[in-house]
């Protein structure tokens, strides 16, 4: 293997190899530019109890970063909220956006590790499109990447996980990600 292919994800190389020419053929593309492809994952993590208790956030901050492998960027409330005992400017969760190889990365170690350890998993919700080719899925506990110990964990917190594409319709999208390997619940035909 020389430099040059190890600095490439292995998703990445799949991608180009394997799911490229299905999704030509599938949606007769004349082009290679034309075919979707996987933008970023956004993950944001809302911490809303950190507003009576900042620790909440911190250990979010360090979870996030350990999932990802890149510094979360901490999110402040835009508004106060008298009802939640919120005020504006307070922080209030965090977030993190990967692109290229750590993006690749995160997306196969998902598929392959994280989402096998959900309980109960029947397959993700493949109603979750937004209509322009994007995915967003929930995750309600933390403790299925295997990068997070489970003694070390003071409160289980969830995620919500965004997989941006460049398809035009939801349709492209599916078969994109299923192509990559995303699990999604069967279809009743």
């Amino acid at each position: 293997m020389t430099q040059a292919q190890s600095s490439v994800a292995r998703l990445e190389i799949f991608y180009k190899d394997q799911v490229t020419p299905v999704l030509m053929e599938r949606f007769q593309y004349k082009n290679v530019m034309m075919v979707p492809r996987l933008q970023k994952i956004s993950i944001n993590i809302g911490v809303g109890a950190a507003a009576a208790e900042p620790k909440l956030l911190e250990v979010a901050l360090q979870e996030l970063a350990q999932i990802t492998g890149q510094k979360p960027q901490v999110r402040k409330s835009k508004k106060a909220i008298s009802n939640f005992k919120l005020r504006e400017g307070q922080p209030i969760g965090c977030r993190v956006t990967l692109r290229r190889k750590a993006m690749y990365e995160f997306f196969d170690r998902f598929v392959s590790l994280a989402v096998p350890r959900i309980r109960d998993f029947r397959g993700l919700n493949d109603t979750s499109f937004d209509g322009r080719g994007n995915y967003t899925t929930g995750v309600r506990e933390q403790i299925i990447f295997p990068e997070i110990d489970i003694d070390k964990v003071p409160r289980i917190s969830g995620m919500d996980i965004s997989f941006v594409t460049s398809a035009q319709t939801d349709e492209e999208a599916y078969v994109l990600l299923s192509e990559l390997g995303m699990p999604f619940k069967k279809k009743n035909n």
